[in-house]
């Protein structure tokens, strides 16, 4: 019953997205260079006692800017309404680099820097600043289908599949120090160290999750009823404003590791 309610959430959700995403060209048309700003922090609006040992309810999230465009801005609103019992954290790429740099090794540190692609390195920072802060990662066109308390209440974490049967990485949600969460960072830094592999996805994104993990070994639940993509957000919104565009086609003329 409760699956059925999340997915039926979820379809809601996608059509009042597309009724926000036909809007916002008609506003981005008239007022091309507004933006609106995603704050660094953001309180919960009822925060209650965290159980010892589930997952913290902190909100992860992150972009190149905190200047956004109308539907990227939206896609936060859900969230925060979602996320209604959630501290909300919000890092830009200097943020990103700032924070590894405080909180991790010289040699972690290095190999982050050593990364050329944003979305890279925003698949590194999830993973460490899951498993050192815990809490719960979405991307910033992702959002939750049901709100977040009752999407993570008694769990130590919490993994989405695809259809096609394998973990993605666009939603991640656990304790301090997972140890699932630990495996696949090994295996992102092992991936930077040896350079041997193309492509953002299989480097340090659900590729290499897929590689760390089973799905039989990890707690996961489908995806569409969980957090979506999407659905008031795309591409074009979202990088409007970052000249490489999407780090599909930043892939085809940078190496994702540098030296």
């Amino acid at each position: 019953m409760i699956f059925t309610l999340r997915l039926a959430s979820g379809r809601i959700l996608k059509f009042i997205g597309a009724i926000s995403k036909t809007f916002s060209y008609i506003f981005h048309s008239v007022v091309p260079h507004h933006r609106f700003r995603i704050p660094a922090q953001s309180n919960a609006i009822w925060l209650r006692d965290n159980e010892k040992d589930h997952i913290p309810r902190t909100l992860w999230q992150t972009n190149y800017t905190e200047k956004v465009t109308f539907p990227v801005y939206i896609n936060y609103l859900v969230n925060r309404l979602m996320g209604f019992s959630f501290n909300y954290r919000f890092m830009t790429t200097g943020d990103r680099m700032n924070y590894i740099k405080d909180n991790f090794s010289s040699d972690i540190y290095d190999c982050y820097r050593k990364l050329q692609i944003g979305a890279a390195q925003a698949d590194l920072w999830r993973l460490l600043v899951i498993y050192r802060e815990g809490g719960v990662y979405m991307d910033i066109d992702a959002h939750a289908v049901w709100p977040l308390e009752f999407l993570v209440a008694r769990h130590h974490e919490l993994f989405i599949a695809t259809k096609k049967g394998e973990l993605s990485n666009y939603f991640l949600a656990a304790c301090p120090y997972d140890p699932h969460v630990k495996r696949v960072i090994d295996t992102v830094i092992s991936n930077i160290r040896e350079n041997k592999i193309y492509g953002v996805f299989d480097m340090t994104g659900p590729g290499a999750m897929n590689v760390a993990l089973s799905m039989g070994e990890v707690n996961s639940i489908p995806n569409r009823s969980v957090c979506i993509q999407g659905s008031f957000s795309n591409e074009y919104f979202q990088y409007i404003d970052k000249k490489e565009g999407k780090w599909t086609r930043q892939q085809k003329t940078t190496r994702v590791v540098g030296s």
